[in-house]
């Protein structure tokens, strides 16, 4: 059977981190991809994006993409329960969590599930968009009109996410679908990408290289900015 994507991971501490709390999945032969970026500090959060990937690493795959996004978000709700709890352990009261976003692709079809500032943007005849909405104070501000979207990256308040696996009690994952063409370009990447290259600059890279290279190139370009932060991506071509 003929492979039917071609794809290229990377992740990396950047130049001013310790560690590297995020981790990421590539399930290629079965159409099943994550990314999570830790929060809470040294150890917390890398353990908190670890429990993810764990969560979904063994996940049996179905012929419905909704099947097995449905399978990946009940396994990520799981992870939230027991990150309330190791938090609730220590002397102190902390937040162990972590963002998450997934890509499944299947029977032609695609479903993108998430929680926090991770994104999911797809590149299809040259242009690009976003398929993730982050869960964050500036886009929430964007929403109700109050921010002007070029000023998103440089607002003081531009870390600060809304929304993370452990962060809350009760936690909604959200989920949006569509069909697959041939020629699809899929990036899954933490927010250590996206803050550092315009959409512009990654669709460029996207389509002018194959995925290996760009993953590369990429990284290259994010370290040669100083690289503020641990940064990972996923490339997905669709065949």
């Amino acid at each position: 059977m003929s492979p039917k994507f071609i794809t290229a991971c990377q992740s990396e501490v950047g130049l001013r981190r310790k560690i590297n709390e995020d981790n990421y999945l590539d399930r290629t032969a079965d159409g099943f991809w994550v990314v999570a970026d830790g929060m809470g500090g040294h150890e917390a959060g890398e353990v908190a994006s670890a429990m993810i990937v764990e969560a979904t690493r063994d996940l049996p795959v179905s012929a419905d993409s909704g099947q097995t996004a449905e399978a990946a978000m009940a396994a990520i709700h799981e992870v939230q329960r027991r990150l309330v709890d190791l938090a609730r352990e220590g002397a102190t009261p902390r937040t162990i969590g972590t963002t998450v976003v997934g890509l499944v692709i299947a029977g032609g079809e695609f479903r993108c599930f998430w929680v926090g500032d991770s994104r999911i943007l797809l590149v299809r005849n040259g242009a690009i968009q976003q398929l993730t909405r982050d869960h964050s104070l500036v886009q929430d501000l964007i929403d109700a009109e109050l921010l002007d979207p070029a000023d998103a990256e440089s607002h003081p308040d531009a870390n600060v996410i809304t929304r993370a696996v452990g962060a809350d009690k009760e936690l909604v994952i959200d989920c949006v679908s569509g069909r697959t063409q041939p020629g699809d370009l899929f990036l899954l990447a933490s927010d250590g990408v996206t803050k550092v290259l315009h959409p512009e600059e990654i669709c460029e890279h996207l389509t002018s290289r194959n995925p290996r290279q760009a993953t590369a190139t990429m990284a290259k370009v994010i370290l040669d900015r100083g690289a503020p932060d641990n940064f990972t991506s996923i490339i997905v071509r669709v065949l």
